[in-house]
């Protein structure tokens, strides 16, 4: 009896194993322990973001996908036009971009619950915000994001160089809350 829970034991292993296995835990899933607003994410840790795709909210009909920007350090805002902190936040997020554009940081909006368009569009022209958002008035992008609260409004995952979650905030920030964390990634080998 104990050699044949042992064969079974060592099949079962066996079939769980090796190169053609079905790798799991490879993509984000979104966990907030104990309910934590900031959430920072070390090596192994980092999971990489599913693909991000929307239509552009100031140019209707081209799309916006997250591997756009590979190689790249992305910033990905979730923010809406109604949203009060989000206009603290955004002109905090385009110092940043101006800064570290040409060092490979890329912020890349994602515009929810807006319906009416025009309000997002205003939004942007308003104070001056050059980097791209996607349009998402049902947030139907964000599904992908496993776990991801879509109510969290301002909120912001910031990614490696390889697009792995390295941070996320659920609450609005500052520049200098941003500046050292999108500096270490800037700095980690490609």
């Amino acid at each position: 009896m104990r050699k044949l829970l042992l064969a079974a034991l060592l099949l079962v292993t066996g079939c769980s194993t090796g190169t053609d296995a079905v790798v799991r835990g490879t993509e984000f899933d979104f966990v907030a322990p104990g309910g934590q607003l900031e959430i920072a994410y070390e090596g192994a840790d980092r999971k990489k973001l599913p693909e991000l795709t929307g239509e552009s909210l100031l140019e209707p009909g081209k799309q916006i996908k997250l591997s756009d920007y590979a190689g790249k350090v992305v910033l990905v805002n979730i923010w809406g036009a109604w949203c009060g902190p989000c206009r603290s936040e955004a002109p905090e997020l385009q110092k940043l971009y101006d800064e570290r554009k040409d060092k490979g940081l890329q912020v890349l909006g994602v515009d929810v619950r807006d319906d009416i368009r025009s309000q997002p569009e205003d939004f942007m022209r308003d104070r001056g915000l050059t980097y791209p958002s996607i349009y998402d008035p049902g947030s139907r992008s964000l599904l992908a994001l496993k776990g991801y609260p879509r109510n969290a409004v301002p909120s912001t995952i910031i990614l490696d160089k390889q697009h792995r979650v390295a941070q996320v905030f659920l609450i609005g920030k500052l520049k200098s809350d941003f500046e050292p964390i999108v500096d270490k990634l800037l700095a980690e080998p490609s």
